[in-house]
């Protein structure tokens, strides 16, 4: 929501009447929207956040994984759909890098590996809970001047690196700066399949010598606009579909009203952020608003006024719950969520230990009241490319403990690799894809599900049918029309055998792939006259599919396998035996 039609001082009058509780309990609780970003500051820098052991073998690389997957189950469970994680610490890294050193958080041993790719493996996590993970990027410090990182940088690029007492800060009147960063964030969007590049501490440190007349504040803030326009830029051309965001300083510039008590983002650390929005070299801007009161709300309404098309996510201090800083209250917090929400700022919460521990209750205040349905993030502004078309079609098949969608891939506009797949269900005729309360499946890399009865999507009981509906969305997030399951042919299906026939065609390779419901292929088998010997799968649920010469694939069947019998689900593509049997 913005407010042309108001001017300063009628703006800060609404901010004082909101920020008051007795007006502000009664907007409580707000129906929750479908598109907002919900997101988190996972810290890695000295573990604060995850790891809390480190990986010197594979039984210990397993344990550190582990320990990231409950952390991610726990924000799931909390509505979180964004992860920042923090990728690049001090000049130090959390994958293999070819332009900097491993950081010691995950092995214990600055520039020693962990064993895996620490970002790899959190983004395929992610993903597989339908939630996003941009690379937080820390761009200036470097570290203490004669730590690894920094020791490394200021020997290969002895004019990128200042010293300000103990520490090592990247020059940002250096002009190879820029170009560093742009190489570094590439790298990882080139490489790696995120969803966003996350600028951190993108401007001038305070303690940052020189004087502050207005020539050297416009010239100190062109060097960040120059960065940030170089990391945009060379992002863009290698995946335009990547969120470019950044955590400004939580006040832009003082207002007509409110003072910024001196620190503030454009005047104190020249970081001119809502220029970075204007000139649309940032999709997002995450200011950290670690603040209450009446040093938030007029902010607040300050960053979204000058949003343009950047979405505004207000960062939240969930740190300030705890006892050990300011101690606040969780009102304090709920006012701040419930005021950016009516007006259309996403939320991120610093830190996710913060969230997941639940300080002053917070995180079941979220899962309990304030994120009762999931939420997508928001679309990307409009680009060139045009929306992905609908699945071409979907159908159920219905047993007595879950129902099995699958769907038509959908056609892909976008230029990105994959579309992705959103499912809604509602027991009461078709679902309102307009709704989130109906969304109960978000951005599937696959398109086929499994959604048990009386689980996490079908809470009533299993006799009760389920209506579906299934939408394609590309990396923009721009969501297509829904295909909705036809009444016709979609009844219960008992297990039953398959009858025995070939798959056949011209471009049948003779073998067939056994794929797990979440699209990992389990093995490769042959198919003999018709016959699958499923005996090296282990139990579980599965699909067959095809494997064509050319590189084709084609659904052919759904099978169980408990205690070495196998059972077909439904009838099959094509007439099929799978079974086991002694070689």
């Amino acid at each position: 929501m913005r407010f042309p039609h108001l001017g300063r001082r009628v703006l800060c009058l609404v901010c004082m009447a909101l920020a008051a509780p007795s007006l502000f309990a009664a907007a409580l609780p707000q129906p929750t929207p479908k598109h907002e970003v919900r997101a988190v500051w996972l810290t890695t820098i000295g573990g604060l956040d995850w790891p809390h052991s480190y990986s010197r073998s594979q039984a210990s690389a397993h344990r550190q994984q582990r320990e990231l997957c409950d952390i991610l189950d726990r924000l799931k469970s909390a509505g979180i759909n964004t992860v920042l994680l923090q990728t690049r610490v001090r000049a130090t890294t959390i994958y293999p890098s070819a332009l900097e050193p491993w950081d010691g958080c995950l092995s214990g041993i600055p520039g020693r590996s962990p064993g895996y790719d620490a970002l790899r493996y959190a983004i395929d996590e992610c993903h597989k809970r339908g939630m996003e993970l941009h690379a937080w990027i820390v761009t200036v410090p470097v570290g203490r001047w004669n730590q690894a990182g920094c020791r490394r940088l200021r020997r290969l690029h002895p004019g990128m690196v200042r010293r300000i007492g103990s520490d090592g800060f990247m020059n940002p009147e250096s002009g190879e700066v820029a170009g560093y960063l742009a190489r570094l964030c590439g790298e990882i969007a080139g490489n790696y399949d995120v969803d966003g590049i996350h600028l951190d501490y993108i401007r001038y440190p305070e303690s940052w010598p020189g004087g502050r007349n207005s020539a050297d504040a416009e010239r100190r803030r062109a060097n960040i606009t120059r960065i940030v326009r170089a990391v945009c830029n060379g992002v863009k051309r290698l995946r335009p579909w990547v969120k470019v965001s950044c955590s400004p300083v939580g006040k832009h510039a003082d207002l007509a009203r409110y003072s910024s008590g001196g620190w503030n983002a454009y005047d104190r650390v020249f970081q001119p952020a809502q220029q970075w929005a204007a000139e649309g070299i940032t999709d997002q801007l995450y200011p950290m608003m670690y603040f209450r009161d009446r040093q938030f709300f007029p902010f607040l309404f300050d960053w979204i006024e000058q949003r343009h098309s950047c979405q505004v996510v207000a960062g939240i201090g969930a740190y300030m719950l705890s006892a050990k800083e300011r101690d606040w209250p969780l009102d304090d917090i709920v006012r701040q969520l419930g005021v950016a929400r009516r007006h259309g700022a996403g939320m991120a919460f610093f830190r996710s230990r913060f969230l997941t521990d639940n300080t002053k209750g917070l995180y079941r205040y979220l899962t309990d009241v304030w994120n009762t349905a999931p939420a997508l993030p928001p679309p990307m502004p409009s680009t060139q490319t045009s929306p992905p078309a609908a699945p071409p079609s979907l159908s159920v098949v219905r047993t007595d403990s879950a129902d099995y969608l699958t769907w038509a891939a959908a056609e892909n506009h976008s230029g990105a690799p994959y579309v992705l797949y959103n499912v809604y269900a509602s027991p009461d005729g078709q679902p309102d894809w307009y709704d989130a309360r109906y969304l109960v499946a978000m951005r599937l890399r696959t398109n086929f599900i499994c959604i048990k009865r009386g689980g996490q999507h079908c809470q009533p009981a299993s006799a009760r049918k389920y209506h579906y509906a299934v939408t394609a969305m590309d990396r923009y997030g721009r969501e297509s029309e829904p295909v909705f399951c036809p009444e016709r042919g979609t009844g219960r299906a008992e297990a039953s055998p398959g009858a025995k026939v070939t798959p056949g065609g011209s471009g049948y390779s003779g073998f067939v792939a056994v794929v797990t419901l979440q699209g990992q292929i389990t093995a490769t088998l042959p198919c003999r006259n018709g016959r699958v010997d499923a005996g090296p799968v282990p139990d579980g649920i599965y699909t067959v599919r095809s494997l064509q010469r050319k590189g084709g694939s084609h659904r052919l069947a759904l099978f169980t396998k408990r205690n070495g019998t196998v059972r077909m689900i439904g009838e099959s593509a094509i007439p099929l035996t799978i079974d086991t049997w002694k070689r």
